[in-house]
């Protein structure tokens, strides 16, 4: 999926997610975890139970657990997540 694991401990994990490119958003999905981010650089749109947020360098966000949500890429972007549990565990990132 383009991210790079970072650390992880039981209950919480990190990744990066690098020059991710523009494109079109892919179809809105849930998610078993809660996620925080923050943007190091770049423009997105986070869709999310619909509304929109425009996310630039030094934004953050939170996209609740089981929340619909998606994102639009608008420049090269690059950003750091947490996730509640990991992301990672049990397949959670592989739909």
């Amino acid at each position: 999926m383009g991210q790079k694991y970072l650390a992880s401990g039981t209950t919480l994990a990190m990744r990066l997610w690098e020059n991710e490119r523009p494109g079109e958003a892919k179809p809105a999905e849930r998610r078993d975890y809660e996620t925080v981010g923050y943007v190091i650089r770049g423009r997105a749109e986070l869709h999310l139970e619909k509304q929109m947020v425009l996310l630039e360098p030094g934004d953050s966000w939170v996209v609740p657990r089981n929340a619909l949500h998606t994102y639009k890429i608008l420049e090269p972007f690059s950003a750091v997540e947490a996730t509640h549990p990991p992301a990672a565990a049990h397949g959670r990132d592989e739909s």
